[in-house]
């Protein structure tokens, strides 16, 4: 259970993927995100000074894991971008021109005093016309995604440059909780990077890690990738013992802490 809520999640025994099942429908997740998942997450529906220092450090290692690679950006994308803080962070290094998408109300209206666009909707934001971006970013997003490969299909098709980059990251099954309700998926990096290649990226620079957390926990998986030349039709590479390494690395996790 997680919080008092029951959340069941199952491995599927062809490709190894790890989901929720059952889960919330779209109606009740539509709710739950306005009513409830602030509070269960951040123990309030207003933004918090813990949250945002959380949330500066998580910027830090970000911008520090593409600055290598990335010389420069004109148009950033950051879904999911709560206060804007990445969104500022990058926009001082860069100088580029930024959009997020934020559906918490509260947390939209903060990026909004920081002279910020942001949208509550990606729906929202296609039909003003903004498209093209040459960074897309969506930090502990797409964990929370009915359907992760379409949505970065449409993302690749539709609203990133062709020379576009691509920024994510998730939560690492084999050392994060990621059990929540609120995570549709749990991720190794076996299924991350397949579910990267099926959406037509290349996979530039991954990386498991504990940043900002811990040096010792890979607590997460980042990734930088690009649109791919040539789309990767083989099929799915499964990955096999999926519970049996959850099981080692929360083990090592856990041994790490009382350490």
């Amino acid at each position: 259970s997680f919080r008092g809520r029951q959340v069941i999640n199952r491995i599927c025994l062809d490709c190894g993927l790890v989901y929720q099942s059952p889960r919330l429908t779209e109606i009740e997740s539509a709710a739950f995100y306005v009513e409830e998942y602030r509070l269960l997450q951040e123990g309030s529906t207003d933004p918090t000074a813990r949250n945002m220092a959380v949330q500066k450090k998580r910027v830090k290692a970000l911008l520090d894991f593409v600055q290598p690679l990335i010389p420069s950006i004109s148009r950033h994308l950051d879904i999911g971008c709560s206060m804007g803080i990445l969104l500022q962070h990058f926009q001082g290094t860069y100088h580029n021109h930024s959009v997020g998408i934020e559906p918490g109300e509260a947390h939209r209206a903060q990026a909004y005093k920081h002279g910020l666009k942001v949208y509550a909707s990606l729906e929202e934001m296609e039909r003003t016309g903004e498209a093209y971006f040459d960074l897309v970013s969506m930090s502990h997003v797409l964990e929370h995604l009915p359907d992760p490969v379409g949505y970065l299909i449409h993302l690749r098709e539709s609203l990133l440059a062709r020379d576009g980059w691509l920024l994510l990251e998730v939560p690492n099954l084999y050392a994060h909780d990621s059990f929540e309700v609120a995570h549709l998926f749990a991720f190794s990096p076996h299924t991350l990077q397949e579910v990267l290649c099926r959406s037509g990226f290349d996979i530039i620079k991954f990386e498991q890690h504990g940043r900002p957390n811990s040096q010792l926990i890979p607590f997460y998986l980042t990734a930088l990738c690009r649109p791919a030349q040539l789309q990767d039709l083989s099929p799915v590479r499964p990955e096999h013992n999926a519970s049996l390494k959850r099981r080692a690395g929360m083990l090592r996790r856990r041994l790490i802490e009382r350490l």
